[in-house]
């Protein structure tokens, strides 16, 4: 039951991406963004980023600590390649560090797409640039990776204090870069909202699989009598 709800939150999820994409480009589409650039939902994401305001120092912080998830996914990479070395068959690396290979590119994915058909642009220039906005790629890889990082950390970490220890950091870590993109004025609202979005439904997704296929291979051995 699990792993259908997983399932089905994850498709709900990307669903909902999906749908909050289209309204961004027909509810209340106004040419308030730099340079006269069209942007939907305009009037809630005008309010918000005159809330706001604009912290380039923030910016420039949770831009660094974009390294972070990309350090994380380098340690799973090199750990599946340490089993594929070792174990000298691509088939004998553990199921879920494959998938997990597949959903990071799948994330890659997803933010290469938006760079090459940008839906919204920036409130503010980025060292005199106009640059696509929407969804936020920092906030999209955080959430994307973070979660991973404590799937994994259950599945694999035997002690339940460094479990814990990462469960803290991995949620603290991506709370602190979702909030930091944005109140830090360099995002619209609702770029920050369909990376939430997309990124918990990739995750939902890549989470059902591996579980489905722990049952099919438990299923398996119990059919061998291991």
């Amino acid at each position: 039951m699990n792993k259908k709800r997983n399932l089905l939150a994850g498709a709900g999820l990307i669903g909902a991406f999906a749908l909050w994409t289209v309204l961004i480009q027909w509810v209340d589409v106004q040419a308030v963004g730099q340079n006269g650039t069209k942007i939907g939902f305009a009037d809630f994401n005008v309010w918000f980023h005159q809330l706001t305001g604009v912290h380039m120092t923030l910016y420039t912080i949770t831009d660094w600590l974009g390294l972070v998830p990309i350090f994380i996914c380098l340690c799973f990479g090199m750990m599946g390649l340490m089993q594929l070395i070792k174990r000298r068959s691509l088939l004998k690396v553990d199921q879920d560090i494959l998938l997990l290979g597949v959903y990071y590119v799948l994330v890659i994915a997803c933010y290469l797409i938006f760079e090459m058909i940008p839906i919204n642009f920036r409130p503010v220039l980025i060292e005199g640039r106009q640059e696509g906005s929407y969804p936020s790629s920092t906030t999209l890889l955080v959430l994307s990776v973070m979660p991973t990082l404590m799937f994994q950390a259950n599945r694999r970490v035997l002690y339940a204090m460094m479990r814990k220890a990462v469960a803290v950091f991995a949620i603290a870590f991506s709370a602190f870069m979702a909030i930091g993109r944005l109140i830090s004025g360099v995002h619209w609202a609702t770029d920050i909202i369909g990376s939430v979005l997309l990124s918990a439904g990739l995750y939902m997704l890549y989470r059902a699989t591996v579980l489905y296929l722990d049952k099919a291979k438990k299923a398996d051995r119990s059919k061998d009598g291991i």
